[in-house]
């Protein structure tokens, strides 16, 4: 948890180390800064800040493009300062053009993001599990890349590009454009929804040595569950599970209103839930009360 006073660590070059050791990264995600404080607390290295869970939470709405880069960036802010971890933020397709890249860079750095997740979508973007997606041609993506890379002020952030060709054009052109990512700068790369393990080991064989990839563990979508060791025998550096804890908070909220509605009071459902104190402990009160008494004069 990030101490109110404390000062910040190198989240930026904590993430490089992380990422290059020998077994994948595992990243949950995390919608806002209580869910980024829980992925922390179970103690996991890093927090991967979905737009899917971001829209979600904030709008009640489907993954399409509806955020603005300003949404993302107060939301990413909100909990890279919750945390202590590397953040790793989605940022959609930079929401416009290179230049616009440029401009989304510089405020998802200034929030403090340790790595910025960009693809090839066309605007406004879709889920990477949905149908109906489109894409902005290679070469236009490769000037967004080259923006970003020229646009970071800390070499240590890390850029990640993703591709959503495998639906839209297939596996051939989803390892082309990555390879073209790659050359243009891209630190990971990251192809998007393959439907197959055969793909996916695919994947790993031809982009081995071209750079680190990213593999999507979507709770729930068109990718295979393969498990933690065949994705870790594969060679994939980093692993998201994206929207595993805002599946779970819809189920633990459904049920404890299910429980209210049916009886008048949440008294049978308060077992299962955290007290009050321990919650207020989980989010810093002793923390504040600490410094309420270093504070208060005499």
């Amino acid at each position: 948890m990030g101490d109110l006073l404390s000062s910040r660590r190198a989240p930026r070059a904590r993430l490089r180390e992380l990422l290059a050791t020998s077994a994948p990264l595992v990243a949950p995600g995390a919608y806002d800064a209580l869910s980024a404080l829980l992925v922390e607390q179970a103690g996991f290295d890093v927090v991967y800040m979905t737009g899917f869970g971001t829209t979600a939470s904030l709008i009640g709405r489907p993954d399409v493009g509806l955020l603005s880069a300003a949404e993302m960036v107060d939301n990413v802010r909100r909990i890279v300062s919750a945390v202590d971890v590397p953040v790793i933020a989605d940022a959609d397709t930079g929401y416009g053009n290179a230049i616009n890249v440029v401009r989304t860079v510089q405020l998802y750095e200034q929030a403090g993001v340790a790595g910025i997740q960009l693809e090839d979508q066309v605007m406004p973007k879709k889920c990477g599990h949905m149908s109906g997606k489109a894409l902005i041609g290679t070469d236009e993506m490769v000037g967004k890349l080259q923006a970003a890379v020229a646009a970071r002020t800390d070499p240590d952030l890390v850029i990640i590009a993703r591709t959503d060709a495998v639906a839209v054009s297939g596996l051939d052109e989803a390892i082309s454009r990555a390879r073209a990512f790659a050359e243009a700068g891209a630190d990971l790369l990251f192809v998007e929804a393959p439907t197959s393990e055969e793909d996916i080991a695919r994947v790993a064989a031809e982009l081995s040595g071209v750079a680190p990839l990213v593999f999507n563990w979507a709770e729930g979508g068109r990718t295979p569950p393969l498990s933690l060791e065949r994705i870790a025998e594969l060679g994939f550096a980093l692993v998201i599970y994206p929207i595993g804890a805002l599946l779970a908070a819809t189920t633990g909220i459904r049920s404890l209103l299910a429980t209210l509605k049916a009886e008048g009071t949440p008294v049978s459902a308060l077992p299962d839930l955290p007290s009050f104190e321990e919650f207020t402990d989980l989010i810093g009160l002793p923390e504040v009360q600490q410094l309420e008494r270093r504070f208060a004069g005499d």
